[in-house]
């Protein structure tokens, strides 16, 4: 109530003020008349505020929040003057949420003057064009999940929403995505939160993460459950399933969520006790070393009768990638899919060290990955998809000419729904009703617009891809490589991404060929039978290693 009070003190303000001064106007003089009319629009606007269903921080915060689209309004002049710092601050610049909210809004995408970028600074990246340019259908960029041994393949989109737990976001925002997604047919990563009935009250395609808690199919000890696992799994909605081994914000981490926040609701989508602490430990019950991990995958594959499964990941230790590639090669095992999470993620939540410092960037480990896979003789039967601030259609681009099959972008999607980073995720008090579980916040997020500017965002993003590949000659992401991006370097230097992060020739590792650093000393360690390494990274590099 005192939250409800104070969002919307202005709103009482101006209509105390309009009454007051009507009382003046009536019996003293009639130039107070004048004030009791600006006070009366005023409260006008607060009326049409929280009526309107387009912009959920002026159903917040009636008339105040007007404020925000007045300085949007003048943001050029306001960041010259007063924010040049400000994209340094916030983990996606505003050009980034800029481009978002007009492709969501079917708003023009254009922009005068040409580029707002340095192109001569270092790290500048482009992609070269062709002078027989195509004209690329988006409707077909999609990709087939399912190895072998999967009887219920998948046909996915190359932009999905990433993974986002209920409870994280409010219900609102889920209901929004998930709409959004059958709305435009790509699919809804549901988090490790489990599956509420706001992921599937619309329809739209799931892909069920699940993580260390096995929420949604555990048996009420924190333990996983065939029985609650086929359940849920064998449901039509139900298109994949992603174990979470880490998250790129915050791996190795896990996280608790304290008992006052496990509502009614959010117990029954994780399957646990209401008002009890909700533990995510850092690491799976389920499974302890490589071949655990992949006969775990094996067996979600069979209780889901035969749908995508693959696990999602962020690189720590590259010997313990490797451990995991020569238990695939030890047990015939492999995942549908895995999905590379780069540590430039993020979360409502995390230790600031973590966020910054811990685990490794999209584009070295989607390489990384990639070229093992390559390297052992199995890219062809495990799709990968990337994950981590993509916002962008060349952001799409640049990454799946680095080996991902398929992008999954969680901020831009929050984007699509309104977020403005207010950066107060774990407060509760988020202003568009995006993540708090506050019923009145949340309201003020209306599920029939949100939905379509998700849509939108995903068709359009699709489209601007489309309109790359084909200036580049290009008809389908999948025949991006990395020659088809170019940096310029610290020193000057243009190279192109196939020459910064070279191809490994199909098989090469199981020949024993380690032309590159990271192989030659990592692959020797791994050991499919545990992620400890056979002896340590200082013997490796030194040549002691008997």
């Amino acid at each position: 109530m005192k939250h409800f009070l104070t969002r919307y003190l202005a709103f009482y303000l101006v209509i105390a003020a309009t009454l007051f001064f009507l009382v003046l106007g009536i019996f003293t003089s009639l130039w107070w008349w004048l004030a009791a009319g600006v006070f009366g629009a005023l409260t006008l606007q607060g009326y049409v505020d929280l009526h309107q269903t387009s912009h959920a921080v002026r159903r917040n915060y009636p008339v105040t929040g007007n404020l925000r689209f007045l300085f949007e309004s003048i943001r050029p002049e306001i960041r010259q003057y007063f924010f040049e710092d400000d994209t340094q601050r916030l983990p996606f610049s505003r050009v980034d949420r800029t481009l978002v909210y007009q492709r969501a809004k079917q708003a023009v995408d254009k922009r005068p003057f040409g580029t707002q970028l340095d192109m001569y600074g270092h790290d500048y990246e482009w992609m070269n064009h062709s002078m027989n340019p195509v004209h690329p259908n988006a409707a077909e960029f999609r990709v087939a999940v399912g190895g072998p041994d999967c009887s219920q393949p998948y046909s996915l989109s190359v932009l999905n929403i990433s993974a986002m737990s209920f409870g994280a976001l409010s219900a609102n925002a889920v209901l929004s995505l998930n709409k959004g997604a059958s709305l435009g047919n790509f699919a809804h990563d549901t988090g490790e939160g489990g599956v509420s009935r706001y992921h599937d009250e619309h329809g739209g395609d799931l892909i069920w993460n699940i993580g260390s808690g096995y929420f949604g199919c555990n048996d009420g000890q924190g333990n996983f459950s065939d029985t609650a696992f086929t359940e849920r799994a064998t449901r039509s909605n139900i298109k994949m399933i992603e174990i979470k081994l880490s998250q790129g914000a915050k791996p190795g981490h896990g996280g608790i969520l304290p008992g006052a926040k496990v509502t009614a609701e959010i117990a029954a989508a994780r399957g646990v006790p209401i008002g009890v602490d909700c533990n995510s430990p850092s690491h799976h019950s389920a499974f302890s070393t490589p071949i655990e991990l992949l006969e775990f995958v094996a067996h979600l594959r069979r209780l889901s009768g035969g749908k995508p499964v693959g696990f999602k990941l962020c690189i720590g230790h590259p010997w313990e990638w490797f451990a995991i590639a020569k238990a695939m090669l030890e047990t015939g095992i492999t995942p549908d899919f895995i999905v590379v999470d780069g540590a430039e993620g993020g979360t409502g939540a995390a230790p600031i060290e973590f966020v910054d410092h811990v685990g490794t960037p999209l584009r070295e480990a989607l390489r990384l990955v990639h070229n093992t896979l390559v390297g052992i003789g199995l890219r062809e039967q495990i799709k990968l998809g990337a994950s981590g601030k993509v916002i962008s259609a060349f952001d799409m681009a640049r990454i799946m000419a680095l080996g991902a099959d398929w992008c999954n972008s969680a901020r831009a999607f929050m984007f699509a729904i309104g977020c403005i980073q207010a950066q107060v995720c774990h407060t509760g008090k988020c202003p568009t009703g995006v993540t708090t579980q506050d019923p009145l916040r949340q309201a003020a997020l209306v599920v029939s617009d949100k939905s379509v500017r998700v849509s939108s965002f995903h068709s359009n993003t699709l489209n601007a891809l489309a309109e790359l590949l084909g200036a580049a000659g290009l008809s389908h992401p999948g025949e991006l490589r990395p020659h088809h991006i170019a940096r310029r370097l610290t020193n000057g230097e243009v190279r192109v991404l196939s020459a910064l992060f070279p191809d490994l020739e199909k098989g090469e590792l199981l020949e024993g060929k380690f032309r590159n650093t990271i192989f030659r000393t990592g692959w020797p360690m791994a050991q499919a039978s545990s992620f400890t390494p056979l002896y340590s990274l200082s013997a490796a590099i030194s040549g002691h290693t008997t």
